[in-house]
């Protein structure tokens, strides 16, 4: 336990947010066996990357976590069939499976299984491979798709006898028919029935782009399928492969519980996604409603000063809301997350409070509050103090930034150098609204 402890502490350190660590490490300590996590790791960060894959790995056994992790192979395959000159077809998405391609597959497959627990192994974790006896199928078309799995059954039998003789389970993505025959099962698919089946806390997709990337080619930070997926899909920089996932993730949480979320993040952020409010990846959930305000009532303005004090630790002044110039207040059902927004100079919107519970923001509404505020507000800007802790996530967010003293100014879509610098002395010169000083 002391050993284990002090590699709380170095994760502690090297996070920088020793309480918001301390936070996930309880929550997920208190899963179940089989509960805290599945990770799904693509055949590509398998191949390029198995080293730090099974560093962050142990790392999360050596804080007494039990992931289940599930690989695929798809790379590896693809090059056995090149050697072999065996030509790879597929079929709505799916690998056509003949008998000369399984013949390549499965030890391919046996291969990179064996390869991860051996990986783990030499990080000092104990680790099993589980390469059949979990996926039951049937055809899902024999004439057109081969030796393409239809699971219609998860036996986690194997599965939690790895897990409790204390081992990490490495799980293939292979399945049996009910009379042996082996088949072969797209890895997504072979995902969203394991999890389907488990339902885990965490939901991990382990890819080498980090996360889902928008038309600039940054990653996309959270994504509510509630509010954003038509819109989404709907653009021209969403690519067929982004489309597919986002079908397939969206198909996925439909099974699982509202609350449920997946993530998609590098081995590198593994940690810095598991264990931080901002994590560090896409975080995609069925999310929730934000819901615009124009005239607060009072019920709201109540449930709005709780939320602002307690995001910012800080005591409003006595009749705050009566003195808005309201543009709009985005607020999740919850009130978990709300963005208040003036009118300011030239009438662009002038962002006056984002707030973010800590709860919400290990749920994403943060994100999904920004995301439908960039959306309604297409040209903002806003003001941090260089000492506020989301200032550098806003520094990500913004367009432009000028720092005077202990102020950032921070804008989007404001192209005109004038009006700019308008924005920036309305910003500077506004007011603070707490009754004592900190951040804004």
């Amino acid at each position: 336990m002391a050993e284990i402890r002090s590699v709380v502490n170095q994760v502690l350190s090297q996070l920088g947010a020793s309480r918001e660590a301390r936070y996930y490490l309880n929550q997920y300590s208190s899963d179940g066996e089989l509960q805290f996590a599945v990770i799904k790791v693509g055949g590509a960060v398998l191949e390029e990357q198995l080293e730090p894959l099974a560093a962050a790995l142990a790392f999360l056994r050596n804080l007494g976590l039990m992931p289940i992790i599930l690989h695929g192979a798809g790379p590896q395959l693809d090059v056995a069939l090149q050697d072999a000159s065996i030509q790879t077809e597929k079929r709505r998405g799916l690998r056509v499976t003949t008998p000369d391609v399984m013949e390549v597959a499965r030890p391919v497959i046996y291969r990179a299984n064996r390869r991860l627990v051996s990986a783990l192994e030499d990080q000092g974790v104990r680790a099993q491979g589980i390469q059949h006896g979990v996926f039951v199928c049937d055809y899902l078309d024999r004439d057109e798709l081969g030796l393409v799995g239809d699971i219609h059954h998860v036996d986690l039998e194997a599965v939690r006898d790895v897990a409790h003789r204390g081992m990490l389970p490495v799980v293939a993505c292979l399945g049996e028919s009910s009379t042996g025959q082996v088949m072969n099962i797209n890895a997504d698919v072979a995902a969203r029935e394991l999890i389907w089946k488990v339902k885990p806390h965490k939901i991990i997709f382990l890819t080498g782009t980090g996360g889902l990337l928008d038309e600039s080619g940054r990653i996309i930070s959270a994504i509510s399928l509630r509010t954003d997926y038509e819109y989404l899909m709907e653009q021209e920089w969403v690519h067929s492969g982004m489309q597919l996932k986002l079908e397939q993730i969206s198909q996925l949480l439909t099974g699982l519980p509202e609350s449920a979320s997946v993530s998609i993040t590098s081995v590198a952020n593994l940690a810095r996604e598991l264990f931080t409010h901002r994590g560090a990846g896409t975080l995609i959930r069925v999310g929730e409603q934000i819901i615009e305000h124009k005239e607060p009532g009072p019920d709201f303005r109540q449930k709005a000063t709780a939320l602002l004090e307690q995001s910012f630790g800080r005591k409003l002044r006595e009749g705050y809301f009566d003195k808005l110039d309201l543009e709009c207040i985005l607020c999740s059902e919850s009130y978990g997350a709300m963005a208040i927004v003036l009118r300011g100079v030239d009438g662009v919107p002038y962002l006056d409070k984002f707030a973010v519970t800590p709860e919400a923001q290990g749920a994403g509404l943060g994100a999904a509050v920004w995301q439908a505020l960039v959306h309604r507000c297409p040209s903002l800007y806003w003001r941090s103090q260089t000492s506020n802790p989301i200032t550098p996530w806003y520094f990500d967010q913004a367009e432009a930034s000028f720092t005077q003293d202990k102020w950032v100014a921070f804008s989007v879509g404001i192209h005109d150098f004038e009006q700019l610098r308008r924005c920036k002395e309305d910003c500077l010169s506004r007011e603070e609204s707490w009754l004592e000083k900190g951040s804004d």
